[in-house]
């Protein structure tokens, strides 16, 4: 007996979801047509030199500025932009190299503004210091003034940046024009997982849509006469790309399904179940031998750990340095104002749920540290006089800093609880111990929303959760600076603070 959602004719879907080509309104017609002598490969492949010149003129344009503006400014006169130039070129020819290797410079990397900083950031750095590391070795690094080298560097990140940024809005621009094709997707597959699979995903901003969609029957007999036609279909509507809408224990249709299409140019996929939508890092992952579908990754390679760590150990080394007058005129006042010690210490679970002790200024006449133990609150008569001032401005979370020195917390990263709402809050909210997954921080995206302070509802603890999971899944150098800037400078980031 078939499965329900695979009874009935082979037909397209409904026409609220998809119609066959047939029945396609005039405009998404007349678009296909245009499009077959477009082929997308030459449009992605045109995209792709032009936006490796875009990258290319940014980067030279940046760095004759800013040797021109370093003359003006030292000498009152514009200097030669050759040896300038020459830094830019090579920087410009790693970065470009670079990004064609990684597949930078596809379509699909321009389709939404948000993260274009972040793509550029990590490869501008390695660029620059691979750009010295030749200057140096070929000892022509006298010939450039460091001034302007550090101009070049600042002004090139910020046009290249911008170049990114800029090329977003082009290609949405062309799109909405139809001058820039999207990826047409052929939907096929048991008619109630295609409905879902066309509901649940908006394609548009990635660049792609929906041209027509098939619905199989169930039983060999009519499966095969259904491919049979879908396959004609495929190839007279001529699409990108083919995403079978099958469930994935059903393996034997879904290789009758890529046998089918396999004489089709275009690239067959396995549409995502819905389950997925739970897991949005998933990816195919290769260990060895071994493919797997890898539902959540590790936040950071051993590279990137090791960058934060210095980052951390540099940062923290040089806040400690400069604080110190202020963290021992805080010290004094703590003690001399309230019996008790200097340091409070509580316990906290850190990375891999590992225990460690975090270290604050005592801004109250109690040290809890066990079971029962009560988050501060507005007004709390717990807090003295001298610890409300601290808490509000931050300054009793500075001793943290050992304890990032020590590699038991970094600059930033989730928030650590302590134990007893550790344990609450896991109950409580799925996905919540992935937190554990990178060390605590002193700050962190959450904080910097707001979400900070007494956990007072459901709807606080999930926005918090899901900063911290955001954070997490979407780690950078840059995206640390940013929460450190905004941590100094937000005014949300000090809100809640009691």
């Amino acid at each position: 007996m078939g499965h329900p959602s695979r009874a009935g004719a082979a037909r397209p879907l409904a026409p609220a979801i998809a119609m066959e080509p047939a029945t396609l309104p005039l405009r998404a017609r007349s678009a296909g047509r245009r499009r077959a002598h477009r082929p997308q490969y030459l449009t992605e492949a045109a995209f792709s030199y032009f936006a490796a010149c875009c990258d290319l003129v940014a980067i030279l344009a940046a760095a004759s500025a800013a040797n021109t503006l370093f003359g003006i400014v030292a000498f009152g006169l514009a200097q030669p932009v050759e040896s300038v130039t020459s830094i830019g070129i090579v920087v410009g020819l790693f970065i470009i190299l670079s990004n064609f290797q990684r597949g930078e410079y596809s379509l699909k990397k321009y389709s939404v503004t948000s993260g274009q900083f972040a793509r550029i950031f990590p490869l501008w750095n390695l660029a620059f210091l691979c750009a010295l590391a030749l200057g140096f070795a070929t000892k022509s690094t006298e010939q450039y003034s460091r001034a302007a080298t550090a101009a070049f560097y600042l002004s090139g990140l910020l046009s290249c940046a911008g170049a990114r940024v800029l090329l977003v809005v082009l290609v949405g621009a062309l799109r909405a024009k139809g001058l820039m094709p999207f990826r047409r997707l052929f939907v096929v597959g048991f008619e109630r997982p295609s409905a879902d699979f066309i509901r649940r995903h908006d394609l548009t901003d990635s660049g792609m849509e929906i041209v027509s969609a098939f619905a199989l029957r169930s039983g060999a007999r009519s499966l095969s006469d259904d491919l049979a036609l879908a396959s004609a279909a495929a190839r007279m509507i001529r699409p990108d790309d083919i995403f079978l809408a099958i469930p994935w224990a059903d393996a034997d249709i879904i290789e009758a399904c890529v046998g089918a299409f396999a004489r089709t140019p275009a690239e067959i996929h396995l549409a995502p179940e819905s389950i997925l939508d739970r897991y949005p890092e998933a990816r195919i992952a290769n260990l060895g031998a071994l493919s797997s579908l890898s539902l959540a990754r590790s936040p950071m390679s051993a590279l990137q750990n090791a960058e934060k760590r210095i980052v951390d150990i540099a940062l923290a080394s040089v806040a400690l340095l400069a604080l110190s007058p202020l963290l021992v005129f805080v010290a004094l006042l703590v003690k001399l104002t309230s019996p008790g010690p200097v340091l409070f210490r509580q316990t906290r679970y850190g990375f891999n749920q590992e225990p460690f002790p975090i270290c604050k200024f005592r801004t109250m006449k109690v040290l809890e540290n066990g079971r029962n133990v009560s988050a501060a609150t507005r007004t709390d008569p717990r807090v003295t006089w001298i610890g409300a001032i601290l808490r509000r401005l931050s300054i009793d979370e500075l001793p943290q800093l050992l304890n990032v020195l020590a590699g038991e917390m970094s600059l930033v990263g989730p928030r650590p609880h302590a134990l007893a709402h550790d344990q609450l809050y896991e109950r409580k909210i799925a996905r919540y111990a992935r937190r554990h997954n990178v060390k605590p921080g002193i700050t962190g995206w959450a904080q910097v929303h707001g979400f900070r302070g007494e956990v007072s509802s459901d709807e606080k603890l999930k926005g918090r959760i899901e900063h911290d999971l955001y954070y997490i899944d979407n780690w950078s150098l840059w995206l640390d600076l940013k929460i450190l800037f905004l941590t100094v400078f937000s005014k949300t980031s000090h809100s809640n603070a009691y």
